[in-house]
This record gives C-alpha cells, sequence and structure tokens, in this order.
C-alpha cells in the first residue's frame, strides 16, 4: 500500500514537472490542479514555480533538517527565495537528466553571456552555430529563455570560474554600460607600474567578459551595446574597452547599426566584432557588408487582427500624456508621446515601455490610443511567432525592450561566420602546403 502511494507521488511529481516544462500543452486539466507532496523529513516546503502558473498549482516539500539549513543559507548567499532557488534546481535536474539526441555538425559554436531572453543565440544559430553555454541573473528572462531552448542560463558571472566555461569558437555578450573607475589606474600610475585591463575595468561586468577572452581565446567576439556607448563618461568608457580588447591581442572592428531596416523600428546600437591576432595574425580586414531585405517592414506588418481592450490607455492616462508634451512643447523640447504611423516606423522601444507606453502607441478610430501587445513587441525586435512568452506583460515589456534586433544581429551574426570560415580555411590550407613541400 505505502509503495504504491510513493511510486504514485513520484509519478504525480514527475507529471508535474513536465507539466512546466512543456507549456502545459500535452496534460489533461485534472493534472493542472494536481497539489503534490513529496515527505522526506520534517521539514515543509511550499513550492510553487517561479513565475507562478496561470492556476494554483503546488508542491509541498518535507526536508531534512541538514538540508533545510543548506538550502536556508544558499537562499540567502544567492539573494533568491527559496521558491525560485528550488525553481531553478528542478529546471537543472530536467535538464541533466535529458536524454542526449545526436546533434547536427555546426561550423561554429559560440556563448550566449548577458544572454537577456535569447536575441544573440537566434541570431547565431541561424548563422549555422551551436551554443555551448548561456548566462544570464535574471530571474525572469531565465523563465523566457528556458522556455524558448530548453537550457536554464547560468546566473551571477561574476560567481563563474572562466575554467568552467566550455571552449567555444565565438564569445557572444550584450554586457551593460557602466563607467570605469580611474582611482586604482590613477594610483599605480603615480607609482609608476603598468595597468592592464584588471585594474581598468575592476567592478564592471565588461571585466568578467575580458577575464573570459583571456581565459578561453575564442577565434572571435561579438559585442552589443548602446549607441551612446562611444560618448559615455566622455568617451573614457569605449576608450578603456578599446585599449582593454587590443591589450587581448584582438583586432576589433565596430560600427553603430540601425535595425530599421529590418524591422519597423528606429533602433541604433553599437556592435564590436573582434578576431584573434594570436590564430589570425594582424592584418584582419572586416567589413559590414549586411544584406538589406528587398522590402523594409512597416508598423502595421506586425500588428495583432483582434487586441484586447486592456491595451488601451485608460482617460486619465491619456490626458496626463497628451499635457506632458503640450508642456515640454511649450517649452521647447521634444519629449512626448509617440504614435507610430502605420507605413513607417516607430520610435526605440525601451525596458521602461510597461510604464505607460508613451514612445510607442497605436491609434484607434473612436477610442484612445493603445501600447503593442507583447507579441507585437515581439515581432518589433524580430522575433519569430513561435517565440514563447511565458512571463507577465510587464516582463515581456522589459525583456522585449532590453533586447536586440533579431534579424539585424543574424545578418552580422553571417558575416563574422564567413569571415571565420575564410580565415580557418587559408590556414589550412598553408598548412597542407607546408606538409606537401
Amino acid at each position: 500500500m505505502n509503495a504504491a502511494r510513493g511510486e504514485n507521488d513520484s509519478l504525480r511529481v514527475a507529471l508535474l514537472l513536465l507539466w512546466e516544462l512543456s507549456g502545459a500543452l500535452l496534460f489533461p486539466e485534472y493534472l493542472k490542479k494536481t497539489c503534490i507532496h513529496a515527505i522526506m523529513g520534517n521539514n515543509r516546503y511550499h513550492y510553487i514555480p517561479a513565475g507562478g502558473f496561470d492556476m494554483a498549482k503546488q508542491v509541498h516539500i518535507r526536508v531534512d533538517d541538514a538540508i533545510y539549513e543548506e538550502l536556508s543559507e544558499y537562499s540567502a548567499l544567492s539573494g533568491q527565495s527559496m521558491q525560485d532557488c528550488l525553481s531553478v534546481a528542478i529546471r537543472q535536474l530536467l535538464i541533466k537528466n535529458k536524454v542526449e539526441t545526436p546533434c547536427k555538425e555546426y561550423s561554429y559554436t559560440f556563448i550566449d553571456l548577458f544572454a537577456g531572453i535569447g536575441g544573440m543565440r537566434i541570431a547565431f544559430e541561424r548563422a549555422g552555430g551551436h551554443c555551448v553555454y548561456s548566462n544570464e541573473w535574471n530571474k525572469y528572462s531565465q523563465k523566457t529563455y528556458f522556455a524558448n531552448f530548453g537550457e536554464q542560463p547560468d546566473g551571477d558571472i561574476t560567481k563563474v570560474n572562466a575554467a568552467d566555461i566550455p571552449d567555444h569558437d565565438i564569445l557572444v555578450a550584450g554586457f551593460p554600460c557602466q563607467p570605469f573607475s580611474i582611482a586604482g589606474v590613477s594610483k599605480k600610475q603615480s607609482l609608476g607600474r603598468a595597468t592592464g585591463f584588471e585594474d581598468k575595468t575592476q567592478g564592471t561586468l565588461f571585466f568578467d567578459v575580458c577575464r573570459i577572452l583571456k581565459a578561453k581565446r575564442p577565434k572571435a567576439f561579438m559585442l552589443e551595446n548602446v549607441k551612446n556607448l562611444c560618448s559615455h563618461d566622455k568617451g573614457h568608457t569605449f576608450k578603456v574597452i578599446q585599449e582593454s580588447l587590443a591589450e587581448l591581442n584582438y583586432k576589433i572592428f565596430f560600427r553603430i547599426l540601425d535595425g530599421k531596416d529590418y524591422v519597423p523600428q528606429h533602433r541604433e546600437r553599437i556592435v564590436i566584432i573582434g578576431f584573434d591576432m594570436e590564430r589570425y595574425g594582424k592584418n584582419v580586414e572586416f567589413d559590414f557588408d549586411l544584406t538589406l531585405p528587398e522590402k523594409a517592414p512597416v508598423i502595421r506588418d506586425i500588428l495583432e487582427p483582434d487586441v484586447s481592450d486592456k491595451y488601451t490607455l485608460s482617460d486619465k492616462l491619456w490626458a496626463y500624456l497628451q499635457n506632458y508634451a503640450a508642456k515640454h512643447k511649450a517649452a521647447g523640447n521634444g519629449f512626448g508621446y509617440g504614435i507610430a504611423p502605420l507605413d513607417g516606423i516607430s520610435r526605440t522601444i525601451s525596458a521602461r515601455y510597461y510604464k505607460d507606453g508613451s514612445e510607442i502607441l497605436i491609434a484607434q478610430k473612436g477610442k484612445n490610443p493603445r501600447r503593442l501587445t507583447p507579441r507585437e513587441c515581439a515581432r518589433l525586435q524580430g522575433f519569430p511567432d513561435s517565440f514563447k512568452i511565458p512571463v507577465s506583460d510587464t516582463q515581456a515589456y522589459k525583456q522585449f525592450g532590453n533586447s536586440v534586433v533579431v534579424p539585424l544581429m543574424a545578418e552580422v551574426a553571417k558575416l563574422v561566420v564567413k569571415k571565420l570560415e575564410e580565415m580557418d580555411s587559408a590556414m589550412n590550407s598553408h598548412k597542407v602546403e607546408g606538409m606537401v613541400g
């Protein structure tokens, strides 16, 4: 009797976890309502998977005192709730226990740092690459990444040992823009000591990009950041970035690119490409010779046919936005809401879009204007309609506002891979000639 009940409980646990993993598409309604109790000791822990469910699905776990103490300590150290710690652990266990299927041959491998929801991953996969490692600290972005790629990204990059990261051909990173402190550099210079990227970049997340480049020496990298990186901190930030990458013996190429030819949005970002001079020499040349689509998309191309009234601005918010715009117009400023032209392009969507949607509004007949839906935001960034959005609207707006223009990055990725193929082919030819000679 007890053995049978234990097997039944185990089955229910497995079914519920698989239900979360598959997005609830394959499981009948009665399983979605199941409440599971796994008895493992004297401490009961009430577990609800991170991000919650559309209905009340819960797991109650009792663990030994020692396990409970370790869980509490890890929760405090990581700054995550026990619920989130358990959710991540379960997902990682499911990934680890997946049956490996033979994968096709890939031209190059890459790692996805500061991965967000995986826009850069999609770009490099379209270029024939294979992702061997991902890292993203935000738990909601991790949830979206997991839903779409079946992988749980590592958390805090500052705590990751570079030696533990798999070998790879290309490092991909959309690192945050942060000022570099000059205090440590100035002190060393006053003492007549040489300074390197460790001194210049310490305390920033770009430091972690550099230390991984130094430890793993990939053939190439592709970094993405906001357009203002060049002028940030009076140009000091970009100067340090260039010096640090040059110190690591990478030849860099950069350009500010606008996504408006690929999606109906004016979105300028700086892209920095680097190639390993220790491998390919100093005479590497690279050109941002992008292939443009025959027809540039417009706003009406991304709109959904039927949109809920919940996306329509309230009378109070619409009145506020109009008054705010009028006030700044009178003062000679250009601040205000933006009604997107249906046959044109929109302003840049940002992570603050969830607040009021004011930068990109859609006009409606006989109604106040409305925000874009999360799916429309995904399309505005060039994500395919197959891309899953498992989080709330608020989190989705933040995620797509922080993401990249996928088709633009895919074009750049193809150029990087093409260049690597050319240089690797030339190197192999020289080796063959040397062997023959």
